[in-house]
């Protein structure tokens, strides 16, 4: 038999009443933001009542732009004895939207997340590609297209890449709470490659504010043009496979094709304006660049067209102008790429073009002296290499 406690009070025993505690039931709903479908339809088709969308709608006004909703996107509603009590959205690890009851009223924020930035050396070596030499490093695959960014003037990431080829940078990295976020900037970076030999970069920021990527000696890492006309992208197949070695030519048709999977973005290789951006029958979508110098590019085979990229607009280098495609006479998804000197077709792939202007012989001083510990943290990889490799 169970004993009700006694409280002594006055020297009296009373009698204390069991009280069983009170239950209150919570629910948790789980959702994603569907194609076609606004924040406010998603809450009531995940059981929201219409006023209480009407709640969180409202709480969220001024705080989150609604426009920016995208397919994906999670939220997750918690109901309190079958009414709200909480709402969370989550775009990404550091953009996080809550509504949260307080008293009788609901109040929308961003969610503060603490980020911190480190600066980390990555070395890859390649043995397939460099997405799996990413992977094979603990590293995120996007580290690739950061160095792709980087070394773009001098190395053509779908065509110059080895088995055995070494790549390192001193790059920026972004966590949270020890995880992962993003790359910042790199701050240094070589390659070492079977095809390119070496090369070596730094960032340096110029008296205008301006960052820009020069070679140890002071020399701009910059060109003209751009090694390649097709920005890299998460390549993941091998050697055998990631390039149609039927493909790989230069003959009398005037071009190169690269064969590339549709969508693959398209990057103008240097500054220009649009001559052409229309289909042309066997070409298929096809966009032609005018640069300096009596240069001419043209794009073809393309899926779509850039945004603004219409017969006499201005484009910047690294711009992406289109995606590539299969369209026209083709038969195969491939980007066919052809460059123009003074109207006559040249062979893209031998053409050695300029770098820009050096550092001006004012800055080098400031400029080693900052590049210098950059070099060092570079070189100390090597040798870390070296030392696992006796």
């Amino acid at each position: 038999m169970r004993l009700a406690p006694v409280v002594l009070c006055l020297g009296v025993l009373f009698a204390a009443p069991l009280v069983e505690a009170a239950t209150t039931t919570y629910s948790v709903r789980n959702r994603r933001i569907e194609p076609n479908q606004p924040l406010a339809v998603a809450l009531q088709e995940a059981g929201l009542p219409p006023e209480q969308v009407s709640v969180v709608i409202s709480a969220l006004e001024g705080v989150f732009d609604f426009r920016k909703s995208r397919v994906g996107d999670q939220f997750r509603l918690v109901l309190r004895e079958g009414e709200l009590d909480f709402f969370d959205y989550r775009q990404s690890a550091v953009d996080e939207w809550q509504v949260r009851r307080d008293g009788d009223r609901f109040v929308g924020s961003k969610r503060s997340i603490e980020v911190e930035k480190q600066v980390a050396v990555v070395s890859l070596e390649v043995s397939s590609s460099l997405y799996e030499a990413a992977l094979a490093a603990g590293e995120d695959p996007l580290i690739g297209m950061v160095l792709a960014d980087v070394f773009a003037w001098d190395i053509d990431f779908y065509r110059d890449v080895r088995r055995g080829d070494r790549a390192r940078a001193v790059v920026e990295k972004f966590l949270s709470k020890g995880r992962f976020l993003r790359y910042g900037e790199v701050l240094a970076a070589s390659y070492q490659g079977e095809s390119v030999g070496q090369k070596r970069v730094f960032r340096y920021e110029l008296p205008d504010g301006k960052p820009s990527f020069f070679q140890e000696d002071g020399a701009s890492a910059r060109k003209a043009f751009l090694k390649s006309p097709l920005k890299y992208a998460h390549v993941t197949s091998t050697f055998g496979s990631r390039f149609h070695p039927v493909l790989q030519y230069v003959k009398a048709h005037n071009g190169v094709d690269y064969a590339a999977s549709v969508g693959t973005p398209v990057w103008a290789v240097a500054d220009g304006t649009v001559t052409l951006a229309a289909n042309t029958g066997a070409g298929g979508n096809t966009v032609c660049l005018r640069h300096s110098n009596g240069f001419e590019t043209c794009y073809l085979h393309l899926s779509r067209f850039g945004q603004g990229v219409r017969a006499g607009a201005r484009v910047s280098q690294k711009q992406v102008i289109a995606l590539s495609g299969n369209t026209g006479r083709s038969t195969g998804p491939h980007l066919h790429y052809a460059l123009k000197r003074n109207g006559h077709y040249v062979n893209p792939l031998n053409q050695n073009f300029p770098r820009t202007e050096p550092l001006p012989k004012s800055l080098l001083a400031d400029f080693r002296a900052k590049v210098a510990p950059l070099a060092q943290q570079l070189d100390a990889v090597s040798v870390a290499q070296a030392s696992a490799g006796d």
